[in-house]
């Protein structure tokens, strides 16, 4: 019951802050201005006093977000090497996941899957096909920001395993192997089972939320 309740605040808090982000992109004066920038306020003291977020940074981050709002794109690389999934380790958490990360402004989305999977794992690959399109809010933890998950699978190229400053450890496995400390926010269940499916599937459907 606790985690919905705080789900919940965070929703609504999120919304709020989407609201006034738009708002203050549309606002016709610094009056207008002002009221949508308390509501930034607002909404990171709601999310402060339900997570370990300091509230100041949060506004730091609000402010910082131009324009109409709209959901981040988190992009995961399906990478198979004799029917073994490709997986790092985060530094962050210490979870497995698929490699990847948001994707940047001006990134083609099948280059930016590309250039995470070698960053995070040292392979080179080339995106193939899509496996799906997912609404991270779906599973896990909720962010902070709305986000899209796209997962694309791909074929090494080159490369070789090595980890980064994002990553401890690079190794592959199979369906059955799957670590249990992954990085669910990352990479939950769900995908990594769509992406077993897929890559065993030449007529695979695109799964979307």
């Amino acid at each position: 019951m606790e985690n919905k309740e705080i789900s919940r605040w965070l929703e609504w808090a999120r919304e709020i802050q989407a609201l006034a982000q738009t708002g203050k992109h549309y606002a016709e004066n610094e009056f207008q201005v002002e009221r949508y920038q308390r509501l930034l306020q607002i909404s990171a003291e709601i999310i402060e006093q339900h997570s370990e977020l300091d509230d100041e940074e949060l506004v730091r981050i609000f402010t910082r977000q131009i324009g109409y709002a709209t959901p981040r794109v988190d992009v995961r690389g399906a990478v198979f090497q004799n029917g073994e999934l490709l997986m790092v380790r985060e530094r962050m958490d210490n979870g497995w996941t698929m490699p990847g990360g948001w994707a940047d402004v001006g990134d083609i989305p099948s280059e930016a899957v590309e250039r995470e999977v070698f960053e995070e794992s040292g392979y080179l690959v080339k995106a193939q096909r899509m496996v799906g399109i997912y609404d991270a809010n779906r599973f896990g933890t909720m962010e902070v920001f709305h986000a899209y998950k796209i997962v694309f699978l791909c074929n090494i190229i080159g490369g070789e395993a090595r980890t980064s400053n994002e990553t401890t450890e690079v190794a592959f496995f199979s369906l059955n192997e799957i670590p249990e400390s992954l990085s669910a926010e990352r990479t939950p269940l769900r995908v990594i089972s769509d992406a077993f499916a897929a890559y065993g599937n030449e007529h695979w459907q695109v799964v979307f939320d």
